[in-house]
């Protein structure tokens, strides 16, 4: 079951104008990626490029990048930045996997699937280090500062989403604590060191940082409202692995917090319990559908969204700010 949630304006949104004013510097940071999964232990660039070459949309360093360009920024380091939060986007990739057990990612087996789960969290380790000594490269203490920091607060959010994990208790703050440090965190951190390069105002700084933050947001709730909407072929996982998970997502909140007694104790059963039967992944799809969980989530995602644009409104007017809003839009619009 599709929800189709209309979208204003007539052309859909893209971001093929992010793609094209970044892609200069994209092939920079590309190039920088294969060089840096380099090893001579032949397993590291295996499972590294099995994740790396896997068709993912590289949006968060092109955020850097694209951040870099609207604070004016006209150093290297921007690039090195950039292929530092891919690594460190990747290697959460890996962790989660062998965390949630996931059979796919991005429409393909996962590495843990094919290296095991040992070599998937040591070469995401791997890759944690070679994003370090980018970011010491680079030489920028306030950018390695933000960075770090970041990667600490992803590992207690991985945290918060473990011990939230099959509690249907989970309030909806509890929950968006968990998604601001385990997605939002890395999105604010891309967005937020470009401006640390060029060396611009605090309150550039701090409004950078939260474009990223509330896209962050906005992206990861349309993920939950994907999973249990979207079409495998678009997810590039099983529709309905979140519930198979007993992951605690948004829409499962509100139709929990919304539903009879008995719809509770299905949640329970399911979730809480993992006594999942056939069918069930139907049920929980209806019980969304008739307390609007879908709809509603995408509604939350559509007002971070707005928060994102506003923080850039004080920029000037620019073909990188426009992409940068339409980012916004296209991340959004996944929900269709």
């Amino acid at each position: 079951m599709a929800v189709v949630v209309p979208f204003e304006g007539h052309a859909p949104a893209s971001i093929d104008r992010l793609v094209d004013l970044v892609a200069p510097d994209m092939e920079r940071v590309n190039g920088t990626i294969l060089s840096r999964t380099g090893s001579d232990v032949a397993m590291i660039p295996e499972v590294a490029n099995h994740l790396i070459s896997s068709g993912g949309k590289r949006l968060r360093p092109m955020l850097t990048l694209a951040m870099g360009r609207l604070s004016g920024y006209s150093g290297d380091g921007h690039v090195k930045l950039a292929a530092a939060v891919e690594f460190m986007h990747t290697a959460t990739l890996l962790h989660d996997d062998v965390v949630d057990e996931s059979e796919m990612r991005r429409g393909r087996l996962s590495a843990r699937m094919l290296w095991g789960n040992e070599a998937s969290v040591l070469v995401g380790d791997f890759l944690l280090g070679q994003a370090f000594k980018m970011m010491v490269e680079v030489g920028n203490l306030r950018a390695l500062d933000i960075l770090s920091s970041a990667a600490a607060v992803i590992a207690e959010g991985e945290v918060m989403q473990l011990a939230a994990a099959k509690n249907t208790a989970t309030t909806e703050d509890e929950y968006l604590a968990v998604i601001r440090a385990k997605t939002a965190e890395l999105f604010a951190a891309a967005c937020e060191v470009g401006p640390v390069l060029a060396a611009r105002p605090k309150a550039e700084q701090a409004a950078c940082r939260s474009f990223g933050m509330n896209l962050g947001i906005a992206f990861q709730l349309i993920d939950d409202a994907l999973d249990y909407s979207g079409k495998a072929a678009k997810l590039g996982k099983n529709v309905g692995d979140d519930f198979r998970e007993g992951k605690i997502t948004l829409p499962v909140v509100l139709s929990f917090r919304r539903g009879s007694e008995s719809e509770r104790a299905f949640w329970n059963r399911t979730l809480a319990q993992e006594e999942i039967a056939d069918g069930d992944l139907e049920t929980a799809i209806g019980l969304m559908a008739k307390h609007r969980a879908i709809e509603d989530t995408i509604g939350r995602a559509r007002h971070y969204g707005g928060i994102a644009k506003d923080a850039l409104a004080l920029s000037p007017d620019s073909a990188i700010k426009q992409a940068l809003e339409e980012t916004v839009d296209f991340c959004i619009a996944r929900s269709h």
